[in-house]
C-alpha cells in the first residue's frame, strides 16, 4: 500500500514493536502520519535478536514522525499505567493500540509446564485485556478509535497440540467480541486479525516453523492492519478476521510481495471455513 497520510495526526500504541510484526506495523503508521508509542521489554541490544525500542524509534523518526520509546513488560500492571502516562504527557491522545506482544508455545499439555501455560496466557490475553483497559478511556475521551488483537478465530478443531496456547489466543478473540458488545453504538472498533499462512518473524524462526518458503512477511498483517484502523471507527467491531481476506476486500488479489521466497507460495495454516471470517464488508 501506499503512503497517504491516512493517519495524519493520529497517535498509536504498539506492544512488542522492538522487532517483527510490532516494527513493521510502527514503520507502515509512521508512514502513513502517524505518531508512534514503540512499547516492548527490549530497550538494549540483545546477543540473539534484532532490535531495540530506540532503533525503531529512530526509524520513525527517520520518516518524519514522533515517537515515544517506552520499556514495557506487558505482564507488568504498573508498566502498562507508565506506558499509558508517558503517552499522554507526551502526546495528549491515544487513537490506536495494537496488542502485538506475544508468547509462543506450540506443545501438547503433558509437554506444557505450568510456568510457561503462565507465560503464554499473561503475555497473550492477559496483557491484552490489561493494555486494553488501560487505553480505552483514553482513545474514548479522544473521539474514538481502533483496537487490535492479534488472535485467531474461536474453533475447537485446531486446538490438538495447542491447548495452552490457544486458550491464551481464544482469550484475546473473546475480548475483541465482548468489548465490542459492551461499546456497541460508539465510535469505537475492536477487531481481531489473524493470519492464514505462518509469518517470519523471530518466533518462528527460534521455534524452527517451517522454514521461509513456508512463511509470508510480516508486511501482510501491517497492511491488513493499517487497512482496519483507517476504517470509520465503529463500522467493523467485533469480528475475528483473517489478513488475506482484509486485503481481498480492499481489492488486493497478487499476494506474491509477501513471499519470504520469491515464487513459493505458502500454504495455508488455517482451516479454509474459519467461523466469522469472511470478507469485511
Amino acid at each position: 500500500m501506499s503512503a497517504t497520510n491516512r493517519l495524519a495526526g493520529k497517535v498509536a500504541v504498539i506492544t512488542g514493536a522492538s522487532r517483527g510484526i510490532g516494527r513493521c506495523i510502527a514503520l507502515t503508521f509512521a508512514g502513513e502520519g502517524a505518531d508512534i508509542v514503540i512499547a516492548a521489554k527490549s530497550d538494549t541490544p540483545h546477543a540473539k535478536l534484532p532490535g531495540t525500542i530506540h532503533t525503531v524509534a529512530e526509524e520513525v523518526e527517520a520518516l518524519g514522525r514522533r515517537a515515544l520509546p517506552v520499556k514495557v513488560d506487558v505482564r507488568d500492571d504498573g508498566m502498562i499505567q507508565d506506558m499509558v502516562d508517558k503517552t499522554m504527557s507526551t502526546f495528549g491522545r491515544i487513537d490506536i493500540l495494537v496488542n502485538n506482544a506475544g508468547a509462543l508455545w506450540w506443545q501438547p499439555v503433558l509437554d506444557t509446564p505450568m510456568k510457561r501455560y503462565d507465560l503464554v496466557n499473561d503475555v497473550n490475553s492477559r496483557a491484552a485485556f490489561a493494555c486494553t483497559q488501560a487505553c480505552l478511556p483514553h482513545i474514548l475521551d479522544g473521539g474514538g478509535g481502533h483496537v487490535l488483537v492479534f488472535s485467531p478465530p474461536i474453533d475447537l478443531r485446531v486446538l490438538h497440540g495447542k491447548v495452552a496456547y490457544l486458550i491464551s489466543k481464544f482469550g484475546m478473540t473473546m475480548l475483541a467480541i465482548g468489548l465490542a458488545e459492551e461499546m456497541a453504538g460508539k465510535p469505537f472498533s475492536i477487531n481481531a486479525l489473524w493470519p492464514v499462512t505462518a509469518i517470519e518473524t523471530a518466533a518462528t524462526i527460534n521455534f524452527q516453523l517451517g522454514s521461509p518458503e513456508l512463511w509470508r512477511k510480516p508486511e501482510i498483517l501491517a497492511d491488513a492492519t493499517l487497512a482496519l484502523v483507517t476504517r470509520p471507527p465503529g463500522q467493523i467491531t467485533g469480528r475475528a478476521l483473517l489478513d488475506e481476506n482484509v486485503l481481498r476486500d480492499e481489492g488486493v488479489t497478487d499476494f506474491s510481495k509477501y513471499q519470504c521466497v520469491p515464487g513459493c507460495e505458502p500454504p495455508r495454516m488455517t482451516p479454509e471455513d474459519y467461523p466469522n471470517a469472511g470478507l469485511i464488508s
